[in-house]
């Protein structure tokens, strides 16, 4: 009976695997991921005066989850064209830029 018990048990756990896998909210926390946005931009580098409108179409990153360095007192990183760019908010002059490598 024990037999029957673990076989089934384990029948079900092998059926029911790749289920619990396919779930919405299980994708590895890339909801928001922007892979598809991707823009190479050569000139943003550090001490680079990031363009208005540039920094405006980025979204803002929370650097804990994104695991990035904090930023310092009026910088903040945002999500631009698949980068990561840590600026300061009142200039627009860059501190740090994560490329995208594709």
């Amino acid at each position: 009976m024990k037999r029957i018990a673990l076989t089934a048990l384990a029948v079900a756990m092998t059926i029911a695997a790749p289920a619990a896998f396919a779930q919405p909210g299980h994708d590895r926390d890339h909801h928001d991921d922007h892979r598809g946005d991707f823009h190479r931009h050569d000139e943003w580098r550090k001490g680079y005066h990031m363009q208005h409108n540039d920094w405006d179409r980025g979204e803002r990153v929370d650097w804990r989850a994104r695991h990035l360095r904090a930023p310092p007192r009026g910088y903040e990183w945002r999500q631009v064209d698949g980068n990561y760019v840590m600026a300061a908010v009142a200039t627009g002059i860059i501190a740090s830029v994560i490329a995208n490598s594709r």
